[in-house]
């Protein structure tokens, strides 16, 4: 074990003997030599350092560190003070280790980067050395740490096997690469990825890490397709991480993943901009919402939804089947049980709303009130939206082509940018953000009076045929689309005045609220006796008790029956038509 272990004063004393012999030796050749040595990094503070730091005349490069007489006791022939300041160690709500303060070769390091020494102040000089440009201490930036470790990777804490049982993310500390040393004590210190000697891989890593195989020798990577995400300097920082323990480049995730060429507004391709969808006027609130919590507290997040580790390029395969976009994420099934993956899109979804807090209200008053959507789309619920399954009718005339009954469509199928593939554009996939009401990917006009047209129900018409709903009977007499063609056309009716476009839970609802009949309170108002319903009569047929815009239907029919609701000519088509419901 002795790769763990720092050098004896003898081992540098004659390491830095044969070097400075090899450099005499050398001749031409010495230029290949000093880029792999301290000489010829920003770690020689002498006159001939090629760093901004340096000293005015001092020509000697060791001095700075070690001496070879009268040093400390500290090894390896330390000729600095020890920092006695207090450190404030890293913590995170992740972390199995206990770092404390810190110890062996941090601290050593840490005598000129926490800056509460003068880079100068050696202990074999009764003066400090003078820096050029009246530098004393390490100026601010990303190498003056400072005294708060809390946004630094944590340090000095033991690497062993204790820690791998309570963490299965490490990898064994008994494989690590030869490069990557711990101390005699098994702690892991600065030098474990930092040799101060040696700046041939930049930044004074002990190895390559452009493809974060440093990072990699002691995390587990977890398997992704996405390139940007592979690469552990795409979104985190070790030092001085502007979000604190959690090491990222941004100030916060959202921040981290919206910057500007990832998933910003200068992102390569349309698809990947996501802060242009966050800062829409409907949008996931990516700060103050209700959110899961799995990272920052009181801040609802990217990762929320998605793994960025295990993300995948891929397509989804098809509703409800998870995108490869969301990753390895943890999901609620139907049963409101946490599951780790979620399998399906909905089970990610039902994180938040299918358990819902108890202040929250619905948009639309309905008659059947219910904020839980994992009921109402159970497939006991009395009638759904099919995201969990098919739904239940086996007559849905009015479907568009490539849509069946046993069709099962996603939550972001509605749930989306106007933008997306969803809204019929080229931007981001999913429930980012959207200009219209309720994050819908198309417009739902709810207001009672709204005149019918292509645009006024866009998110309908996705789906449902408007041609169905033109004229009195389109496809023959008997079909439902009767009492549609009235309200929608004849009395400007919205469909949310009778429908209640997620589902009616089994609990709460009864026959009458099947396909999706769940009336709008602010609109429909229950007959004197307290009566308000729809009561299904048979195929296509029905009856209402109920009052809406002020006139009473006491158990009026509709369909293939006599008393029909319909008794008017077909109108003129929508396109010339104008004004509002009509005055009563």
């Amino acid at each position: 074990m002795t790769r763990n272990r720092f050098l004896s004063p003898l081992q540098l004393t004659l390491r830095i003997a044969a070097f400075a012999l090899s450099v005499l030796m050398a001749g031409p050749s010495v230029v290949h030599a000093q880029q792999m040595s301290v000489f010829n990094s920003p770690h020689n503070l002498s006159i001939s350092g090629p760093g901004n730091i340096r000293a005015t005349t001092e020509d000697q490069v060791c001095i700075f560190c070690h001496v070879a007489h009268h040093s400390s006791p500290v090894q390896p022939l330390w000729n600095r003070a020890t920092p006695t300041s207090a450190y404030s160690p890293y913590r995170s709500n992740s972390l199995q280790a206990t770092p404390g303060q810190p110890t062996g070769s941090s601290k050593l390091c840490l005598s000129c980067h926490d800056g509460t020494i003068a880079l100068g102040n050696v202990l074999s000089r009764t003066q400090d050395i003078a820096m050029a440009g009246g530098v004393t201490r390490m100026p601010a930036g990303v190498a003056n740490l400072g005294t708060n470790l809390s946004d630094d990777h944590p340090i000095s804490f033991p690497f062993d096997q204790a820690l791998l049982q309570k963490n299965h993310k490490l990898m064994n500390p008994t494989g690590l690469p030869p490069a990557v040393k711990l101390d005699s004590n098994h702690e892991l210190q600065c030098t474990s990825c930092h040799d101060a000697h040696d700046n041939q891989f930049g930044k004074f890593l002990v190895m390559d890490n452009t493809a974060s195989q440093l990072c990699t020798a002691c995390h587990v990577a977890n398997t992704t397709t996405v390139t940007a995400h592979s690469r552990c300097s795409t979104c985190h920082q070790s030092h001085s991480s502007p979000s604190g323990p959690y090491l990222l480049k941004g100030t916060t995730v959202t921040a981290t993943c919206t910057a500007s060429t990832c998933h910003g507004s200068q992102a390569t391709q349309p698809r990947l901009n996501i802060a242009t969808d966050i800062a829409k006027f409907s949008h996931h609130d990516t700060n103050t919402s209700v959110a899961v919590k799995t990272h920052i507290p009181n801040e609802s997040v990217c990762t929320d939804c998605h793994n960025a580790h295990t993300m995948g390029n891929a397509s989804a395969t098809g509703a409800p089947a998870i995108s490869p976009r969301l990753g390895s994420i943890d999901g609620v099934n139907a049963l409101g049980t946490a599951v780790t993956p979620a399998v399906y899109e909905y089970q990610v979804c039902f994180k938040c709303h299918g358990n819902p807090p108890a202040n929250m209200v619905t948009v639309i008053p309905r008659q059947i009130m219910q904020t839980n959507k994992r009921l109402q789309f159970d497939a006991g619920a009395i009638s759904f939206h099919p995201v969990e399954v098919a739904g239940k009718s086996s007559n849905v005339p009015s479907l568009r082509p490539g849509y069946t009954t046993t069709t099962v469509i996603y939550c972001s199928d509605c749930h989306a940018s106007e933008s997306s593939p969803a809204g019929g554009g080229t931007g981001a996939r999913g429930p980012h953000g959207s200009s219209n009401l309720r994050l819908l990917a198309a417009n739902y006009s709810t207001a009672d009076g709204t005149i019918e047209s292509e645009s006024a129900y866009a998110l309908c018409y996705k789906c449902h045929d408007r041609n169905a709903f033109a004229s009195e009977a389109p496809f023959g007499a008997g079909t439902p689309f009767k009492p549609h063609f009235k309200h929608i056309y004849g009395e400007n009716t919205p469909c949310s005045v009778c429908h209640d476009s997620h589902g009616i839970s089994q609990t709460q609802g009864s026959p009458s609220n099947q396909r999706l009949i769940n009336f709008d309170t602010s609109i429909v108002r229950p007959l004197p006796n307290g009566k308000l319903e729809w009561a299904p009569t048979g195929a296509n047929q029905g009856t209402c008790s109920l009052i809406c815009h002020s006139t009473t239907h006491d158990g009026q029919t509709y369909g293939a029956v006599a008393g029909a609701l319909i008794k008017r000519s077909v109108l003129p088509p929508p396109a010339v038509r104008s004004g509002s419901r009509k005055p009563r």
